[in-house]
């Protein structure tokens, strides 16, 4: 198992940011599993049927955190002297909130079948930010 602070450093997100997004795949988790056994379309026939109403809290909390990210990046380059540093913390929290979204955005395209994509071009986001975690994680020094 990882430790939190590995997470923090691989993934370059915040305990906060971590919190935030299990928070909303908890909320989705129920949400998906009502979908599927069916009582959503029971209860409230036309407000839950589509599935990007399913993805809406993983949106939001996207949402949540970019304006975090925002936030945080200009409170950082504000206070630090290492401009760069707080650039390049502001450029990864883009990159991956920018994959994950377009992600997750390209799969409710193909749930509602509203695309013709295959499943290997849906999940060439996560393709990719999996490829830029390794890279930051093989530059990152081992001092933990």
């Amino acid at each position: 198992m990882f430790k939190l602070s590995e997470l923090v450093r691989w993934l370059g997100l915040t305990e906060f940011e971590i919190l935030v997004n299990l928070c909303g795949l908890l909320v989705f988790t129920v949400t998906l599993a009502l979908k599927i056994a069916g009582t959503f379309n029971k209860l409230l026939p036309d407000v839950m049927n589509d599935w990007f109403s399913i993805f809406s809290p993983l949106f939001f909390i996207d949402i949540c955190n970019a304006y975090f990210c925002v936030i945080v990046g200009i409170r950082m380059y504000l206070d630090s002297d290492n401009k760069r540093k707080a650039l390049h913390r502001f450029m990864w929290s883009t990159y991956f909130l920018v994959l994950i979204a377009i992600f997750k955005y390209l799969l409710c395209l193909k749930l509602s079948g509203k695309t013709g994509l295959e499943y290997s071009e849906v999940f060439t986001p996560i393709f990719v930010l999996l490829q830029l975690v390794a890279v930051r994680a093989c530059q990152l020094p081992n001092s933990i």
